[in-house]
């Protein structure tokens, strides 16, 4: 979608900084980060909400919860732990729609989350 900023992002247009990609996907620091570690995890396939995946795209959403998984290492906050989040909709608070996975940690997480 052309005037998607995630896909543009995706697609190297923005200058964004990955920290993981590869064919299908890329990661990157958020620019609102609300943890220490807050990395997105976006598909470079366009797919506004999470409620909107076929089922060719059940492969796509593993392989960005084992990227969030990779990264959380990486970055060094997987023994002590952190939280993988979708948002759906508005109300879920998604505020780009553009699937993407929060990658939050270097904190404790408190709970309920919203």
């Amino acid at each position: 979608m052309s005037d998607c900023i995630f896909c543009k992002i995706a697609a190297g247009e923005m200058g964004v900084k990955f920290l993981y990609e590869t064919d299908t996907l890329v990661a990157f620091r958020d620019i609102n980060p609300q943890a220490p570690t807050h990395v997105l995890v976006i598909p470079k396939k366009h797919i506004a909400k999470i409620s909107d995946l076929s089922g060719e795209d059940i492969a796509l959403v593993g392989e960005m919860v084992a990227a969030g998984n990779r990264i959380a290492a990486t970055e060094k906050i997987a023994e002590d732990g952190y939280r993988l989040v979708f948002n759906c909709g508005r109300h879920g608070g998604q505020e780009v729609f553009h699937i993407h996975l929060h990658l939050l940690g270097g904190r404790p997480m408190n709970w309920p989350p919203g």
